[in-house]
């Protein structure tokens, strides 16, 4: 049976090699007379799993050695949670400023402001005229220029690539240039993460639920500069310090064995595909045929911002929304899977995260051609 194309935006398709070296090695790894799964976390197979799982990581990102990288749990709806009990406190002030692009960092923004002085540096959240067009709230992202970071909070927060609106943002800023030399970047890069280079020379930490590109849920790599450590606030759960983690190699609880498992794969498969530069040159060649062809249609229509649009994430509206239904029904008997749009916004969204290829988006364009021929 020939598998379908899965547009899901998480848990999200996952390369088949990948999928068929689990299935081989379900019930017996290497030779161990085990499965991963039953491995303990603290034994000598499960470490070399680990060991080399971060191993890798660090080669596709370069990843320097003054980062930790941590292994954790509750994906990047906890971080919200986990990032200001550990970094909110590395200044005396409390407070910490977030910028707003979406629902994802909204929640973020929502989240933080149980634990200090939250302020907002900058949103999208409005209507705005950009080159001359009006764009729709959650459509574009703030100009670093028009930021206002607080000199004495302890971090800016900013989600890399809201996976609901198809906005990304990766020309992260040199703080020390805006006035702000004391304060950390942290971001969001769940829904991006590994499909591009990240320039740790300005981030200080970077997290992401695995779910989209690098592996199943319930897994959250941590990513984060070591002068970041040791900063938790009191009431910070023992298992989600940042420094406890780190001190343990991300052994500090039982972490999630498996997950880091199949997130170990994943990062040998993109190895195997020639790396960061390799998939990011195919992510650019997908996402410029997706929006190549909506922009030349008369019946799709993408509303996000030219200079913000996702790379991984397609959200895309027909122009006569009465023919939606007939369009999702169509899809999936052609094969494509988990094109609706998330219910918050509507209309559709093709996720086209590195393990669909260039050969599924151009099944998916020919249809949405096929569909505008009959319906358009």
């Amino acid at each position: 049976m020939a598998r379908p194309w899965n547009f899901s935006a998480g848990p999200s398709a996952m390369p088949l090699e990948v999928l068929q070296q689990a299935a081989q090695e379900m019930t017996d790894w290497h030779g161990s007379g085990m499965s991963v799964m039953e491995m303990s976390h603290r034994g000598k197979h499960f470490g070399r799993i680990r060991d080399e799982a971060e191993s890798d990581l660090r080669e596709l990102l370069s990843i320097p050695d003054d980062f930790a990288v941590l292994f954790m749990q509750g994906g990047a709806t906890a971080e919200n949670a986990i990032v200001p009990l550990n970094l909110i406190g590395r200044r005396d002030t409390g407070k910490a400023d977030y910028v707003t692009s979406g629902i994802w960092s909204n929640k973020s923004l929502k989240e933080a402001g149980r634990y200090g002085d939250i302020a907002v540096a900058a949103s999208s959240g409005e209507t705005a005229v950009i080159g001359g067009i009006e764009q729709q709230p959650w459509t574009w992202f703030p100009a670093v220029r028009n930021w206002r970071v607080r000199s004495d909070a302890a971090y800016v927060h900013l989600c890399g690539n809201e996976t609901i609106g198809g906005v990304e943002f990766v020309d992260y800023p040199d703080l020390a240039e805006h006035g702000a030399p004391d304060v950390a970047l942290v971001v969001d890069v769940s829904s991006h993460f590994l499909s591009r280079p990240i320039d740790f020379s300005r981030v200080h930490v970077a997290y992401a639920g695995a779910q989209k590109n690098a592996g199943p849920a319930g897994l959250t790599v941590v990513v984060i500069r070591r002068d970041m450590l040791g900063h938790a606030l009191p009431v910070c759960p023992t298992a989600f310090d940042y420094a406890n983690v780190a001190a343990a190699d991300s052994m500090f609880n039982t972490p999630p064995t498996y997950a880091i498992y199949m997130a170990g794969l994943v990062f040998k498969w993109l190895k195997r595909q020639g790396g960061i530069a390799a998939i990011e040159a195919a992510n650019i060649e997908k996402s410029a045929a997706m929006y190549g062809y909506i922009d030349a249609s008369d019946l799709y229509v993408n509303k996000v911002h030219a200079g913000s649009r996702s790379r991984m994430n397609v959200p895309f509206f027909l122009r006569d929304e009465q023919l939606n239904a007939s369009f999702l029904a169509g899809a999936e008997q052609a094969g494509l899977m988990q094109l609706k749009g998330h219910k918050s916004v509507g209309g559709m969204r093709a996720s086209i995260y590195n393990a669909v290829p260039l050969e599924g988006v151009r099944a998916l364009i020919n249809y949405m051609r096929d569909f505008e021929r009959r319906h358009g």
